[in-house]
């Protein structure tokens, strides 16, 4: 039942990014008195250059299983919440020479299909006799990650969370009950072992060709995927650098994306390259985020590249901690 006003926990969430959103969403559904403190440059969020793919089934290949139940979760979070969710699955493709590759992700991942050139062609009539094996995994989902933040900040400012610019400064946790430290790689002091990943993508305008559902490619170098965002625009991604080097995309990395995508569909050549962005996703060594205590201060952090797909769980785990509830946690949980 929601908190009274007299009774409601005041929380200051600091991080607009999706995990500061989704706990601020929470906070704010079970009654909680929400201030977001954020920069006010969207751009400087990683939330801004995500791909947007609720894909946990694909995300195990290479995350631990625990990952697939608060991930599957996730996409019925989303589209309650989100109207631009879409359920329509996820292919994953692999050129002839890289069928082994295939073979290995089909092994390691569950609730898929097989699918061969007939099947393909089927889902995605514009790749029809460009790849004669597949994977399709029909739960999946995925939405646009800038329409769904602006989505979940107008909500909050419904039901009257006050929104705040600015760099967190100890002075603005006075008067706040509890502080929800949400500011991904920029919380690295205040956490030893969390690590910078580079992510780097292209926003493309090919208005000769569509998909209706993201398209992962087993390329030899990087993991592409190619994600709709609607009227001719794709999200193509996504690189993973070890390195927490704030610095515009590399001309090696941009010219591997434009590759993997010519090599989905050769239609990508004429694309118009409407954008070119990289940030850095904030991980812990085990790739998998965790909330921990410190004093007074809850830190949500470590998504990795699993950002739209843990934060809702983990921002459970915060409203459980902030309204004394026990529940269940992720991996990487510390009281």
């Amino acid at each position: 039942m929601p908190e009274t006003a007299d009774t409601a926990p005041r929380v200051l969430v600091i991080g607009a990014g999706v995990a500061g959103l989704a706990v601020a969403t929470v906070l704010a559904e079970r009654g909680a008195a929400v201030t977001v403190l954020h920069r006010p440059e969207p751009a400087s969020r990683a939330s801004h250059v995500a791909g947007g793919m609720l894909a946990p089934w694909c995300e195990a290949a290479d995350a631990p299983p625990a990952l697939v139940a608060p991930g599957a979760a996730a996409i019925g979070w989303w589209a309650a919440r989100v109207p631009g969710t879409l359920r329509r699955g996820s292919l994953l493709l692999a050129a002839r020479r890289d069928r082994g590759e295939l073979d290995r992700f089909a092994r390691r991942t569950t609730g898929h299909r097989r699918c061969d050139a007939a099947a393909i062609a089927a889902l995605e009539p514009e790749l029809e006799g460009r790849f004669a094996d597949g994977l399709f995994f029909p739960e999946e989902a995925h939405l646009d990650p800038r329409a769904a933040l602006l989505s979940l900040a107008g909500a909050l400012e419904g039901r009257g969370a006050v929104f705040r610019e600015g760099d967190f400064r100890e002075a603005d946790a006075a008067g706040f009950d509890h502080v929800v430290d949400c500011r991904g790689h920029a919380a690295a002091a205040a956490l030893p072992d969390l690590r910078g990943v580079r992510g780097e993508m292209l926003l493309l305008r090919c208005t000769g060709l569509s998909l209706s559902r993201p398209v992962r490619l087993l390329h030899p170098r990087i993991p592409l995927y190619v994600v709709p965002r609607g009227e001719g625009l794709f999200m193509v991604g996504a690189t993973m650098i070890e390195s927490a080097g704030r610095h515009a995309i590399t001309a090696r990395s941009a010219m591997e994306l434009l590759n993997g995508a010519y090599a989905l569909h050769p239609a990508f050549g004429e694309a118009e390259i409407l954008e070119a962005a990289s940030n850095i996703r904030p991980a812990f060594p085990d790739n998998m985020p965790a909330l921990r205590r410190d004093g007074r201060v809850l830190r949500v952090n470590g998504m990795f590249r699993h950002g739209f797909l843990l934060s809702p769980s983990l921002a459970e785990q915060v409203a459980a901690a902030v309204f004394g509830i026990s529940t269940p946690g992720l991996p990487g949980e510390a009281a």
